[in-house]
């Protein structure tokens, strides 16, 4: 066996981090603090690969939504109000990040990222016995008004510039893709590279194939310190006391993360951004397509006979405390876009709640720190945990083995903030 490698976190990311870890010949420990039935934010999401997502979240005119959102508790984004100075500095940096110069920046790097994930999906999915759901028939991001129609058809001229696939669709030619469709919807953009899959079968599938590869989990073993000397981290510290000893450690705590840093010295601002989905485990007026309704801002992923409709952003600290209100508001934007679809439906189904892990500038944190020489960080993924988790588990595995990322590793520095 090769060095000991602890990963922290078993969700999409650090399943994936293990994954490619192990194929290289590592010994890899999971540790997780919840038990081996978890429902955290890698199950109840949509379960989207979307290249087509290059635009980071911090962007131009974010600011001015949140703004004219934030006092709305059923609008796409909301804060909730709190003493808090670690929201505030977060809220500083997002703005001071949300310009058209970083998403021009930032772009080609997701493209990337994401035609890599993809691949590995592909190579995954084609494995014996791994029936994750993966679909490749693309996304509809569907329009309601004529304004929301221009804007995403302008997104899809930038998308072609940059080597995306993008096939725009006016009113009838849109329900020409997806019948369920309301005859008067204003269009669709129809991204052909982009997939879902069921993020129920995927996360056993990443598990069994890491347990095959010889990789061992650890339950119920939440991290409350470290022990380091000099440029180093020995061990990480469980709450009981424990000493979990490694040659390397790799942290994918999500939301938790910069909760889990505390006492290393490392600044590394998050926010946990809530999301919601309700999932009809069969529905037979399911949609063909995976779908983004643009205005409301809720995604739609036709899943094993089934169909999930998720959304919503709502920074509300560490807790998944669900707000009926909100689920609602996801559940009623249905019927504004299928014609056949009613807010009934939804009836007595029980909704899910999951933190997404915002860096400010819409980013993922992905690499080694300065601080500490065998401390890296995979986490920051927001609402691109599924799309990216296989490219990260490559770019970690690499790093591990000395080796250097073809990508642009600068912008996804976990000390890209420090002293700012």
């Amino acid at each position: 066996m090769g060095k000991r490698v602890v990963v922290v976190g078993t969700g999409v990311v650090g399943l994936c981090v293990a994954l490619f870890c192990l194929r290289r010949g590592f010994e890899v420990t999971l540790v997780d603090r919840e038990p081996a039935t978890r429902r955290s934010c890698s199950f109840g999401n949509s379960g989207l690969v979307v290249p087509s997502h290059f635009v980071p979240l911090a962007a131009p005119g974010a600011v001015a939504r949140g703004l004219r959102w934030m006092f709305n508790p059923v609008a796409p984004f909301h804060i909730r109000p709190r003493l808090s100075l670690d929201l505030f500095a977060w809220l500083l940096r997002f703005a001071r990040s949300a310009t058209q110069a970083h998403v021009t920046r930032a772009a080609p790097l997701l493209r990337d990222l994401c035609f890599a994930s993809r691949a590995h999906y592909e190579e995954l999915a084609a494995q014996p016995g791994n029936e994750f759901g993966l679909v490749k028939q693309g996304l509809l991001v569907l329009c309601n008004s004529d304004h929301a129609f221009a804007e995403e058809t302008h997104s899809a001229e930038t998308a072609r510039a940059l080597d995306m696939p993008a096939n725009v669709y006016a009113g009838r030619e849109a329900l020409a893709m997806e019948p369920s469709l309301r005859p008067d919807i204003a269009g669709a953009i129809h991204y052909p590279l982009d997939c879902h899959l069921s993020p129920d079968r995927l996360i056993p599938c990443l598990e069994g194939m890491v347990s095959k590869a010889g990789g061992s989990f650890q339950w119920n073993t939440a991290i409350a310190g470290w022990r380091a000397s000099a440029d180093r981290v020995l061990a990480a510290r469980t709450q009981e006391g424990a000493d979990i000893e490694a040659d390397e450690f790799v942290l994918c705590t999500g939301a938790w993360s910069q909760e889990t840093v505390r006492g290393l010295g490392l600044t590394l601002p998050m926010q946990a951004g809530k999301g919601y989905s309700v999932t009809l485990p069969s529905y037979a007026k399911a949609p063909t397509h995976s779908a983004l309704l643009t205005e409301a801002r809720v995604a739609v992923t036709p899943m094993n006979g089934g169909l999930r409709v998720g959304g919503t952003m709502e920074l509300a600290g560490l807790n998944r405390a669900i707000d009926a209100r909100r689920v609602r508001a996801v559940v009623d934007a249905m019927s504004r876009y299928y014609a056949n679809v009613q807010p009934q439906d939804f009836d007595g189904v029980a909704p899910w709640a999951g933190l997404r892990p915002c860096s400010p500038d819409g980013l993922p944190y992905v690499g080694r720190t300065r601080r500490h020489v065998n401390f890296t960080i995979a986490a920051g993924h927001a609402m691109m945990g599924v799309t990216l988790g296989p490219v990260t588990g490559q770019i970690v595995s690499e790093l591990l083995s000395g080796e250097k990322p073809v990508f642009d590793m600068a912008q996804l520095s976990p000390d890209r903030f420090a002293g700012r």
